[in-house]
């Protein structure tokens, strides 16, 4: 996420929202309040599509530019993503919705950051070895408890291949997805044996039927 946001206020004017736009060169913008808090998201496309409904058919002399403001204009309520949630589920939820930018909450909704497309490609640029470091660090052997070399790690452009052989067969899935959803990874070949089968195995029941 980018930390330092551009942000307006709810009485932020609509020329100085545009300015905004232009001066930094970004499509949108959160609404806060004054203390910080999302209130909603403000994009280049809300302040033209205000423009066109002033010049259709019967515009409003009254209503000028200037008495417009963000909070007008922002869609609302924004939706948002904590610092903890991952780069799937971020792209995943702005597809869901159809937007361009995310903004970044914490748990009192005070604005910290933004989250957009761009942000979420550029996590694919993450270098191989630093995948293949955090894949077997953090997984094989903190969050997993295996030794080091129980799994062999290969990453090649993003494409995350497992080999070796774990201890349970539930192991497998659980690891696949952890692997699944590190940023910056955009394939797993899965290659794990196991040794013990812990599948639950269910025996159906017999039924006594009486005549």
């Amino acid at each position: 996420m980018t930390r330092d946001v551009v942000h307006a206020r709810r009485t932020t004017p609509f020329k100085e929202v545009v300015r905004l736009l232009d001066h930094h060169r970004i499509s949108g913008l959160p609404v806060v309040d004054a203390d910080d808090k999302v209130l909603g998201v403000l994009s280049g496309s809300d302040l033209i599509r205000n423009q066109a409904h002033r010049d259709g058919p019967t515009p409003s002399p009254a209503v000028t530019a200037s008495d417009v403001t963000a909070g007008d204009l922002m869609s609302s309520p924004a939706i948002t993503v904590h610092p903890e949630q991952t780069v799937p589920d971020a792209a995943r939820l702005m597809e869901r919705r159809g937007v361009e930018r995310l903004p970044v909450v914490d748990e009192a909704d005070r604005l910290v950051g933004i989250a957009t497309r761009r942000d979420l490609l550029r996590v694919f640029l993450r270098a191989d070895d630093d995948i293949r470091r955090q894949v077997t660090e953090e997984i094989v052997v903190t969050a997993m408890g295996l030794p080091s070399d129980t799994v062999r790690v290969a990453v090649r452009d993003g494409v995350v291949t497992l080999d070796g052989r774990v201890e349970a067969r539930g192991q497998v899935p659980e690891l696949v997805h952890a692997v699944w959803r590190l940023d910056g990874v955009v394939g797993v070949v899965n290659g794990l044996g196991f040794r013990v089968d812990d599948r639950e195995t269910a025996t159906p029941s017999r039924r006594t039927v009486s005549p």
